[in-house]
């Protein structure tokens, strides 16, 4: 059906491009590093407009599959396909990497092509994940997502940045061992296969369920993360560099919510629903909770990071409230939140690129020395607390209507994000940049450059027009939230 492999080319077009990257050496051509990895970021992206532009929102099921024999004796294929949700953070991931290589372009001094390369194999074992059809493929790309990370963190973050790095890692690779455990026994459950469409027929008896969901569970609410499982978040965003911050809150964070929506889900929809009242709990005290726990903080890096543990806790929400309303809402708040959490986080290495603090009490009066800057943050932080016309707004507001249907209470509790995100993010906003200029640093601060305008100029448009027009988003994932709630709906347990 499709000329191309454009899948794989997504995949494995910014992978090639990082070993390219890597070959160029020592810090001696790190110009040679810089463009190289913007060419393959740039090619990366590029790829998937045809995807998206080939993509057909009226048809149910996956498109562009391509399946070839990988390991023959245990069944194992290289199956790619995508059905709207996967290519929305598809878009997300390709368009996010470019900005990363761009916003790295001068602050990187140091290990240049190891840098770059690091986001780019990063980008495509993401990618990797978000097209799998295979479970055991999907496992593999899971997995080696932590690599780069961890390499990421421990090299280019900041001073307790091995401990940050492991404790990254420890989390989420402890948390992926038992989904293992679940993908081998769905193995011998399906009769010997490891594709995730067999998984879907599967019939499974309530206690098979049950285990195979929280083997899933503890995977997937580490990498959301979801309370009480989210300590190792902010240790992660406060010691990564700006894009290492940038990547874990607007892609990273989403392995964990699609891999529900993936795998949870569609495979154990009795366990689901059984457990649904459990999974509601944790994310209201996400939402909730979370959020008292950012207003205190004095870190503006730890301050984002609780801010997208809250606003995560609306997807999980959304996607066990079994309603078309709240699941559609939870992947719109995915896409919104990585491109909201981006724009934070590089909003903030501005100022520390200059500044070389995070504190929000070392700043004050930003907006007398950096207007441009200020009037970028302002929107950015307006559309963190939710301001209508952003796509903030979008997300959140989908999301407590479908909870509105499934229980007041929900919706009720889930609102009060609405409040809380405006305290901390405007409380913060009101010290760094208003009032008098503080000190001498903040004096000598200069504007944003080209770069950086480029950078936050493209995020800022993204938000507005998804705030504004929410149609096109909506449209590519309606079919495909549609054939996830069939799946859900039905019971699998033997003789039902």
């Amino acid at each position: 059906m499709y000329a191309l492999p454009l899948l794989s080319l997504a995949i494995w077009i910014p992978i090639f491009f990082g070993v390219v990257v890597l070959a160029t050496g020592s810090d001696r051509n790190a110009n040679a590093a810089r463009w190289i990895a913007l060419i393959g970021a740039t090619l990366g992206f590029l790829i998937t407009i045809p995807i998206y532009t080939g993509f057909s929102t009226t048809l149910g099921g996956f498109q562009y599959v391509q399946k070839v024999e990988w390991i023959d004796a245990l069944n194992v294929n290289y199956h790619l396909g995508i059905d709207g949700i996967s290519l929305l953070l598809l878009l997300l991931n390709s368009f996010t990497t470019v900005l990363v290589v761009i916003a790295g372009w001068e602050i990187i001094q140091k290990k240049v092509a190891q840098y770059m390369a690091s986001f780019l194999i990063l980008s495509g074992l993401m990618n990797g994940v978000f097209c799998a059809l295979d479970a055991l493929l999907f496992y593999v790309f899971f997995e080696a997502t932590l690599i780069p990370m961890f390499i990421i963190i421990g090299i280019w973050g900041g001073p307790r940045r091995v401990y940050a790095s492991l404790k990254f890692f420890l989390y989420t690779l402890f948390g992926s061992l038992l989904s293992l455990v679940a993908l081998i026994y769905l193995f011998f459950a399906s009769g010997g296969s490891f594709s995730l469409l067999d998984f879907y027929d599967t019939p499974l008896t309530m206690a098979a369920q049950t285990f195979i969901f929280f083997a899933f569970f503890m995977a997937f609410a580490v990498k959301v993360p979801m309370w009480p499982v989210h300590t190792w978040l902010p240790d992660a965003h406060v010691e990564a560099p700006t894009g290492g911050s940038v990547v874990l809150a607007a892609i990273m964070l989403k392995l964990g919510g699609y891999g529900f929506l993936r795998l949870s889900l569609p495979i154990v929809p009795d366990a689901s629903h059984a457990l649904a009242g459990f999974m509601i709990f944790l994310s209201l005290v996400a939402v909730v909770y979370i959020g008292l726990v950012a207003l205190v903080q004095t870190d503006m890096k730890k301050l984002i990071a609780y801010s997208s543990i809250s606003h995560m806790g609306f997807v999980t929400l959304g996607l066990f409230i079994f309603n078309a309303q709240g699941m559609e809402g939870a992947v719109i708040q995915m896409i919104s939140h990585g491109f909201i959490s981006a724009a934070m986080f590089l909003c903030v290495g501005v100022l520390y690129d200059r500044m070389h603090t995070r504190e929000i009490g070392d700043y004050g009066g930003v907006v007398n020395t950096m207007p441009v800057f200020a009037a970028f943050f302002m929107l950015f932080a307006m559309a963190n607390a939710g301001l209508p016309g952003t796509s903030g707004f979008v997300g959140e507001f989908t999301v407590i209507l479908g909870a509105m249907q499934a229980n007041f209470w929900y919706a009720f509790l889930a609102a009060t994000t609405l409040i809380f995100g405006a305290a901390y993010t405007l409380w913060m906003y009101k010290r760094v940049v208003f009032g008098a200029v503080a000190n001498s640093h903040v004096a000598e601060l200069k504007d944003i450059n080209l770069r950086e305008f480029v950078v936050l100029g493209t995020l800022a448009v993204v938000v507005m027009v998804m705030g504004i027009w929410p149609q096109p988003f909506a449209e590519l994932i309606h079919t495909s939230v549609s054939d996830i709630l069939s799946h859900v709906a039905h019971s699998k347990m033997p003789g039902q």
